[in-house]
């Protein structure tokens, strides 16, 4: 079965919602609607979904700060992995990328998902040592 990858539409968020909560990517301390609603501000063209049949399954967020580029909710339904599906998002999303003048991309996995490591991996991203840290500026 085909899927299109396209720019996310707001009609297309329940669908995502509940495709990241299907793949565990959401935690307590994000509200998923905010993360949502807060993309649509700040490049949405980077927020892709894959549709296949009239169904969500995939997404990724992508943004570019002006020094380098990040993918975030990279997601694709467990019944369609192995479609390449996660690789059309992440090719377009790098497309997008690369139009702003991005020269390079990063994103962060969760170090027990052994699962996106290995996507990564396959797509040509290769791990490197940093120590990683956050500030919450609002509480949801």
């Amino acid at each position: 079965m085909t899927v299109s990858v396209r720019r996310f539409e707001i009609a297309d968020t329940e669908q995502v919602v509940a495709l990241w909560h299907a793949v565990g990517l959401t935690r307590p301390w994000n509200d998923p609607y905010l993360d949502i609603q807060r993309k649509l501000t700040v490049q949405p063209e980077l927020f892709l979904v894959a549709e296949g049949a009239s169904q969500i399954v995939g997404s990724v967020m992508a943004g570019y700060d002006g020094h380098r580029g990040w993918l975030y909710y990279l997601a694709t339904a467990s019944h369609r992995r192995g479609e390449g599906i996660a690789r059309a998002l992440v090719a377009e999303a790098e497309r997008g990328l690369l139009a702003l003048g991005c020269p390079k991309v990063q994103l962060m996995v969760r170090p027990d998902n052994e699962g996106a490591r290995g996507v990564y991996a396959a797509l040509g991203y290769e791990p490197f040592d940093t120590w990683a840290t956050g500030k919450r500026l609002v509480t949801d």
